[in-house]
This record gives structure tokens, C-alpha cells and sequence, in this order.
């Protein structure tokens, strides 16, 4: 077994098909032996890329663009996509079946204070029709913060991650009540990033097999079977919240089953930071984007 060693930017259920690949066996069945990690808060898990002790890190195709903005060449190359749609949802203090994005407008949102999250949001408020600048942000900080933040009565919404608000509502402190990629559509939201002299070696094409593999087990596995081989790395979430979670994912649509990023999802990424005043212009997908091995 060869030794491989990846990082992740957020850990959370939304990022399933390259915890599956592990938790799955499908790395193992390829000959390579999966150590993960979680990069440090305010540092980029690219580093783990620059500095040698990651071969593949979960990143966002923004990543690149931020690079290029400064001018500079990126170091690393996006590879594969990861979610094909923004995976965030709105929790609610109580269930309201008849939710508006309007309600929003004049309300307290906890939620993130910058980075993606936050640009795909304000770009899903625009598309959605309402006003942006009526809504009273909090930003307490990362997911665990927000979620602390919320379940302390801070907010009348909260903007997370799966399985954040699923567990909400197992817990009874609050409840789903939208999502926000169908507000956006397909894009580029996660993806995987690595050196493109990785990219050449027999270990890059062993990933891709089972990383492939993987993505086809996530649109036609049971949502209970996934979340019982994920279990284990979740262990403050309940299993069938972690089901549940997952089974709104694979009926969103994000887990598509091809591995590549498309050029489509890559122009919506450019579209939503072009929104935002995040982007100096509009790169070409080679500059950020490569083709996975076959």
C-alpha cells in the first residue's frame, strides 16, 4: 500500500465523495493508504501542497482566481470537481413551509463574514430577487462558530453546511427551510487541487480510478449505506441525520457522476465572482483548471 496524504479546506458531509472514497474502501482497493487531515483555520490547504505533505487537497476553483488577480502564476491546478452546486442551506427557528427568500430582508442571518460562502450567498440573494444590504449579518466566524452562535439564540436564521442544520433539526433548535444552490445552479463550488507534475504519476491515476468509482457510488448508493461507512468520521452526528443530509444532497444534484470540472460550471464560477467585484477579469479555464488523469 502506497501512502496517501490529503486535506481538506471544511470538513463536512457536503464533501462525501472524497470522504466515500476513503471510507468507501475505493482507495484502498487501488493499492493506496489514505491519511487525511483538515488544514488549520486561516491557513490554506494549499500549503500542504506547497510544503510537501499533501498530495491532494479539497480547494475552490476561487483559490485560482485570487492567485491570478495578484498576478501570479497558480502552483496548483484544479482537477476534478468535488460539488457541482452550492451545498449550503437556510435554518430557521421554527419550520415554515411557506418560506420566501424575502424573509430574509430586515432579519438577523448568522453566517460568514467573507470567502465563498459568502460570495455564492450574495450572488444567490440577487438571483433570488431580494435586497442584500437589508439583511443583519452575524459572523461569528467558521462552521462550528455559526452553529454555536445559532444554538445559542443568536439569529433568526442560520447559513450552513450539511450536516450543520440537519442536526438542528434532529435537535430541535431549528429547521431547514431553503437551499441555496437552486438559487445558483451548477457551478464550479468545490473541487480538487494538486501540483500538475502529480498529475503524471501512476498515484494521480490510481486516485482517479477510485475517485471516479466513488462518484458513481454517490448518485447510486442508499443514503443510509453512505452515511454508515462515513459514520466513523462524524462522530457528534447522529447516523440518520448524516442519511438524511446526504440523501438531499444526491436528490440536489451535486454529486453528479462525471469527475471533471466543466467548462459550464467553470463560466458560472466566473459569473458569481464577476458579481461580487472578486475578479479582475475573466481567466481562461486552462490557467486554473486540468484535465484528471485517464
Amino acid at each position: 500500500m502506497a501512502r496517501i496524504n490529503i486535506q481538506f479546506t471544511l470538513f463536512s458531509a457536503f464533501y462525501s465523495p472524497l470522504i466515500s472514497a476513503m471510507s468507501g474502501g475505493f482507495l484502498k482497493a487501488e493499492g493506496l493508504d489514505p491519511e487525511w487531515s483538515v488544514s488549520p483555520p486561516g491557513v490554506s490547504a494549499l500549503e500542504a501542497l506547497r510544503n510537501g505533505s499533501a498530495h491532494v487537497v479539497q480547494s475552490a476553483l476561487s483559490q485560482g482566481f485570487v492567485t491570478l488577480d495578484k498576478g501570479e502564476t497558480p502552483f496548483a491546478v484544479h482537477f476534478a470537481q468535488v460539488n457541482e452546486m452550492d451545498g449550503f442551506f437556510l435554518a430557521a427557528r421554527k419550520a415554515d413551509p411557506a418560506f420566501a427568500w424575502k424573509k430574509l430582508e430586515g432579519a438577523e442571518l448568522v453566517t460568514f463574514k467573507g470567502g465563498q460562502p459568502h460570495a455564492m450567498f450574495k450572488y444567490a440573494c440577487h438571483k433570488a430577487g431580494i435586497d442584500y444590504s437589508k439583511i443583519k449579518l452575524i459572523t461569528p466566524g467558521g462552521p462550528a462558530e455559526i452553529d454555536k452562535a445559532f444554538r445559542e439564540g443568536q439569529g433568526q436564521y442560520a447559513h450552513q453546511q450539511g450536516p450543520f442544520p440537519q442536526q438542528l433539526q434532529a435537535d430541535g433548535v431549528g429547521h431547514v427551510v431553503a437551499q441555496v444552490g437552486p438559487q445558483i445552479g451548477p457551478c464550479g463550488f468545490s473541487s480538487l487541487a494538486t501540483t500538475r507534475d502529480w498529475l503524471k504519476t501512476g498515484m494521480a491515476k490510481a486516485f482517479m480510478r477510485a475517485y471516479r468509482k466513488t462518484r458513481v457510488y454517490m448518485t447510486a448508493a442508499p443514503a443510509a449505506g453512505i452515511a454508515r461507512a462515513e459514520k466513523p468520521y462524524f462522530p457528534r452526528i447522529g447516523e440518520k441525520v448524516l442519511a438524511d443530509c446526504i440523501a438531499t444532497y444526491q436528490k440536489l444534484g451535486c454529486w453528479t457522476p462525471h469527475a471533471d470540472i466543466t467548462r459550464a460550471a467553470y463560466e458560472k464560477t466566473l459569473d458569481i465572482f464577476e458579481y461580487n467585484g472578486q475578479l479582475k477579469q475573466r481567466y481562461r479555464y486552462e490557467q486554473v483548471c486540468a484535465t484528471p488523469p485517464a
